[in-house]
């Protein structure tokens, strides 16, 4: 298990991290999420002890990270898929990993395999792709066969097939009653992936909830419809209190009515109904709503350039 209390990191006048507390429970896939800028990577690097928080603990198993005795047995952690010499292969790479945690040798081809590097074990890392990278990186965090695993954006540079499997790994993992954290800006990837969610905004909690209530603590679904006249629609469905949103020349987002009360508006209207139906909630959705406000680096709206 991960424990912050009160985590908080300062650069200078800047806070990057803002009094965070919360728990990352074993045999869960926790989420963690935020815009650029949030603070996510700060946290992670706190966690593992690479920055000092200015204020507040993080520890792990109860105990801070510079107290472990052997931390790669007890916590595996991929923060850079570039955090590697790049002369060296693969396998010297993992093998002096392993040496400095007291790992066995056999350990390194095991985890070789797991991840699909075996057949370039002897190559030089800076010769590798960025998925490659990313899966010697992965290798790494699993050398200690550690009871808590942290991963910051896993799938970076992964094609298909790769993302795949580290969703079922990270799935798999948290099977065995790991604790799994795992920070991703792709959000239909973490709707299949977490259980649990960890949400910030410029350092802060925003919400810490099981990823259904995350979802449903949004505007929740809709209803869409499209019809060549959706101007006037949109104005009937207005009167009765709906909320209405353009989605496109004829096409509309109705929240606070079902399909059917829809349906019999637009009919009591005259108005043709080409399309009609319910649409689920996403948490790319709730996602937007809850940073909205929280959002560093956005850029303006419209396309030119």
């Amino acid at each position: 298990m991960i424990g912050l209390r009160g985590l908080t990191k300062r650069f200078g006048d800047r806070t990057a991290v803002d009094g965070l507390s919360l728990e990352v429970a074993a045999g869960k896939v926790t989420g963690f999420l935020g815009p650029n800028g949030a603070g996510k990577s700060t946290t992670m690097r706190m966690i593992v002890g690479l920055d000092r928080p200015s204020a507040g603990v993080a520890l792990v198993g109860g105990r801070r990270y510079g107290a472990l005795r052997h931390p790669l047995r007890e916590v595996g952690a991929l923060l850079d898929a570039g955090a590697v010499h790049p002369g060296r292969s693969a396998r010297a790479h993992l093998v002096a990993m392993a040496r400095s945690n007291g790992i066995v040798r056999g350990r390194v081809e095991e985890v070789l395999a797991l991840v699909g590097l075996e057949a370039v074990a002897g190559r030089r890392a800076g010769a590798f792709s960025l998925g490659m990278r990313q899966r010697l990186g992965i290798a790494g965090a699993l050398l200690g066969d550690p009871g808590v695993l942290m991963f910051d954006e896993p799938v970076n540079g992964l094609d298909p097939d790769g993302v795949l499997w580290v969703r079922r790994l990270m799935r798999s993992l948290a099977a065995e009653g790991r604790t799994v954290f795992v920070s991703s800006h792709l959000m239909s990837e973490m709707q299949l992936t977490a259980d649990r969610l960890v949400v910030i905004g410029k350092g802060r909690l925003l919400a810490d909830a099981p990823m259904a209530e995350v979802i449903a603590a949004g505007s929740g679904s809709a209803v869409r419809v499209r019809s060549p006249g959706a101007g006037v629609l949109a104005g009937r469905l207005a009167a009765v209190g709906a909320e209405v949103r353009r989605a496109g020349e004829e096409e509309l987002r109705v929240v606070g009515l079902d399909a059917e009360r829809v349906g019999l508006i637009a009919f009591e209207a005259g108005v043709p109904v080409l399309e009609l139906g319910a649409v689920g909630a996403s948490l790319e959705e709730a996602y937007m709503e809850l940073t909205g406000a929280s959002v560093e680096y956005g850029a303006p709206s419209g396309t030119g350039v």
